[in-house]
């Protein structure tokens, strides 16, 4: 099984940037599609990007862009968001998952990280 720790939130102003980190335990990471998921209070989990186990194809949801870019590191078990020209709506707990497929769709990942959380401020 894998294991998941998001680090890296905290609270930023608007414009600002951050880079979340996601780190895996397991010697088969280099196998999983990662994604990264938000949610807002009152809100539902959102697909925010996602990686390929090759790293070489990524996709993100139209929100973020041009602003946020996912990257890994098999070779330490990292998965990476770099988020800049970060706006008020970003505001949300920041998730990582990984599956054997990549998808959008957040019930289809098999592992969970416990979040971070990431502000926002004007």
């Amino acid at each position: 099984q894998v294991q998941l720790v998001e680090s890296g939130g905290g609270l930023v102003q608007a414009g600002g940037s951050l880079r979340l980190s996601c780190a895996a335990s397991g010697r088969t990471f280099s196998n999983y599609a990662m994604a990264w998921f938000r949610q807002a209070p009152g809100k539902e989990r959102e697909f925010v990007a996602g990686i390929m186990w090759s790293g070489g194809s990524t996709y993100y949801a139209d929100s973020v862009k041009g602003r946020f870019s996912i990257s890994r590191d098999n070779a330490k078990n990292t998965v990476y968001l770099q988020m800049n020209s970060l706006k008020l709506e970003d505001t949300a707990v920041y998730y990582c998952a990984a599956g054997v497929v990549f998808t959008r769709r957040s019930d289809l990942y098999d592992y969970w990280g416990q979040g971070t959380q990431v502000t926002v401020s004007s």
